[in-house]
């Protein structure tokens, strides 16, 4: 078995295009809210800059402005779509903001937590992470089943996905903590991923270096 070298595989990360909801600074989870018209023209100006890696292979979260993303970045890929990697259910306070909910007993408590508590009637963020993380596994396995022996030197790999799937991930294989990892709409960052080899991922050798800023 010949397993990728270090260096092989090159991930981008990169964050969704903005949402009306983004704009107006709401928790934007399950929802399934298309990229606004701001957002569109967003990504065509980055993309115009060429802010964005070429990549072989692209993977994204099921919900629209992930997929929507994924067609004006990369419009020649079919992504795969990884279930796992939807938003975090932000439970009572989905698709409100802080306007709304500053008054809110419930809301002043999670605040105080520095957002450590579980969201009311919403996921938990140890739910969330091991999600995402169940996610990687899958596309990493996938990515192994089609690449395999005819494997390239380089193996470039996109990842349209949300902002808490980016935080989750690398917080998990990276070296910081989750909250360092923070990314505005349409960016992203560009990593190397060793640990997977050409039959499976071997989760406790997976490890990500992040390399620069998208």
């Amino acid at each position: 078995m010949r397993d990728w070298a270090e260096n092989q595989i090159m991930l981008a990360f990169i964050r969704h295009g903005v949402t009306q909801a983004n704009k107006e600074r709401r928790y934007l989870g399950k929802t399934d809210e298309s990229l606004s018209e701001e957002g569109i023209e967003i990504l065509e100006s980055y993309k115009m800059q060429k802010l964005y890696p070429d990549v072989e292979y692209l993977f994204t979260s099921p919900m629209k402005r992930c997929t929507e993303t994924a067609k004006i970045i990369y419009p020649t890929l079919c992504p795969i779509i990884i279930p796992e990697w939807e938003e975090i259910n932000f439970g009572q306070f989905e698709y409100r903001n802080y306007e709304e909910l500053k008054d809110d007993a419930e809301y002043k408590e999670w605040l105080s937590s520095e957002g450590t508590l579980d969201f009311p009637e919403g996921e938990s963020s140890k739910d969330f992470i091991l999600r995402c993380k169940s996610g990687f596994i899958r596309m990493c396995n996938e990515l192994s089943q089609i690449v395999g022996q005819d494997a390239n030197t380089l193996v470039s790999v996109g990842m349209i996905v949300h902002g808490g799937t980016i935080m989750s991930l690398l917080s998990l294989y990276a070296e910081k903590d989750y909250f360092d990892y923070q990314v505005s709409n349409g960016r992203g960052y560009a990593c190397r991923l060793t640990g997977v080899n050409d039959k499976e991922a071997q989760e406790e050798h997976i490890q990500i270096k992040v390399v620069a800023e998208i």
